[in-house]
């Protein structure tokens, strides 16, 4: 299997140089050639194997340059190693509606970001030995929240890497932010970027392809990647986590063979609900994916009109890790969907970057809205949602999956189709402690460790250990910098200024 670049469909690379690179030269996307396809005798021999074993197996399809020995050898160490808090790795839950909860959020930092950031330097480390690399890997990542930590976490003393986490300064919630600024490790920096997290994006893109920035680094041994999705090691786990969740279903009796589902994913970056997308196209049965955000609504604008743009008020929301306006992931969807134009992927994201907005045709916003709707919900409706749950099934839900269930909920309203649905979601409400204890009904008049025993004792979920831990844990981190003063910080703290 080779990937190309969303922007030069000519440029081929294996899996493990798309891994090791994580972005293209060109500023494009690497996507695989095709798409696997799966028939119902492969998900029946996914049937009663463990989650590790299914990733290897579907890993196998995408990743054609690894042999099953080194994949297997993956999948042990990042989901059978003992850090994920259940055997299953990834759990579903039904509520009194009917709806599914995929829960994915049993990791070691408490959100999805796990499945995929667990895995990541296993592929990394084993791709740079493929591609003949004799550099360290500096891993560069801007965060929403989630990303952070459990980049730092899966990367931390992993040989020949070193791993660099941007956050917005106040564009996290002060659980994430306190996990970040204690990270133990070596080779972890953490700084937070005065701005929102498309600041800390842009920041982190424009050092990737900055030649004089890529020649330093090379001058030094050295040589970027990333541990956003928007390196396809960190989009391909997702992609399994659906299918294996299909898997699951059928294996619970809570869908049929074949029978199709809707399934409702709340994102900002657009790579989770993508991943989702790749599991449809692979013979995953989904009737409709249903792209729920908060009130940075820029995907349900697109997804309504045809039209991105980004030039619009940045909202600070419960709901942080969704606090995104320029969804990178659209654009291997919009490759996919234009027949692999591109020439008119450049044209759109040249214009998105230089004037803010593009706009697909009609014919291609009917094609997509045929696969997606989108809606959003503003935070008195979040936490209205999270205290629902709560009172209905005694379930405590985190703020970004009380989206989804929000949108999930409207979304079978007015379905012309009844099916069943599923919900992503995706952290664990403790790491929004003071949302989540509002929402039902606490008193938040406190600091955020009494907020989490507050919330223990009102809704009788254990607090995870990793975030009980934080308390005592010693502040490495407290770096804030400007949005421009982002690359002499890079090269200062690699020692290449």
């Amino acid at each position: 299997m080779l990937y190309h670049s969303t922007r030069n469909k000519n440029l081929s690379v294996t899996g493990a140089e798309a891994i090791a690179q994580g972005i293209a030269a060109d500023g494009g996307l690497f996507v695989p050639e095709s798409i696997p396809e799966l028939t119902a005798a492969d998900f029946d021999a996914l049937k009663g194997l463990s989650y590790a074993e299914r990733a290897a197996r579907l890993f196998s399809l995408y990743l054609t340059d690894f042999t099953g020995e080194e994949l297997r050898e993956c999948t042990h160490h990042a989901y059978e190693s003992g850090s994920f808090e259940t055997p299953n790795v990834q759990e579903i839950t039904t509520l009194a509606d009917g709806s599914m909860l995929l829960e994915l959020w049993h990791g070691p930092t408490c959100a999805f970001k796990d499945m995929a950031l667990q895995i990541l330097p296993h592929f990394l480390t084993r791709s740079i030995k493929k591609t003949g690399i004799d550099r360290e890997v500096v891993i560069l990542t801007a965060t929403s929240g989630d990303t952070g930590k459990a980049a730092l976490a899966g990367f931390q003393d992993v040989p020949g890497t070193r791993i660099m986490v941007f956050y917005p300064e106040d564009g996290v919630s002060s659980m994430q932010k306190r996990q970040m600024q204690t990270q133990e490790g070596e080779n972890v920096c953490v700084c937070a970027v005065k701005g929102n997290f498309d600041d800390c994006q842009n920041g982190v893109k424009a050092i990737f392809t900055d030649p004089d920035m890529q020649k330093a680094l090379a001058d030094h041994g050295m040589q970027f990647s990333s541990a956003n999705s928007i390196n396809w090691g960190r989009l391909v786990p997702q992609i399994v986590y659906y299918v294996s969740a299909y898997v699951t279903m059928l294996e619970k009796g809570l869908l049929e063979n074949g029978q199709r589902f809707a399934l409702t994913v709340p994102t900002g970056n657009f790579g989770n609900i993508l991943a989702a997308w790749y599991a449809k196209q692979m013979g995953v049965p989904i009737r409709h994916l249903v792209c729920a955000s908060n009130i940075n609504k820029v995907l349900t604008d697109f997804i309504d009109t045809g039209v991105y743009d980004r030039r619009r008020d940045f909202h600070a929301t419960v709901s942080p890790s969704m606090d995104i306006l320029i969804s990178s992931n659209l654009e291997r969807l919009l490759y996919h969907m234009t027949g692999e134009d591109d020439a008119q992927i450049r044209a759109w994201f040249t214009a998105l970057k230089e004037n803010g907005s593009y706009q697909i045709p009609v014919e291609l916003r009917n094609r997509i809205q045929a696969e997606f709707s989108g809606s959003f919900w503003n935070d008195e409706a979040t936490k209205a949602m999270i205290g629902r749950v709560f009172a209905e099934n005694g379930y405590l839900s985190d703020t970004h999956t009380a989206v989804g269930i929000c949108a999930a909920r409207d979304y079978t309203a007015n379905a012309p189709e009844q099916s069943p649905m599923l919900i992503a979601s995706t952290a664990n409400p403790y790491k929004f402690g003071a949302a989540v204890l509002e929402a039902i009904g606490g008193d938040t008049n406190a600091d955020e460790y009494e907020i989490l025993d507050r919330l223990q004792a009102k809704s009788g979920m254990q607090i995870p250990k990793a975030l009980a831990e934080l308390k005592t844990k010693k502040v490495r981190f407290s770096d804030v910098v400007a949005q421009d003063q982002m690359p002499a910080f890079v090269k200062e703290k690699l020692g290449i200024a």
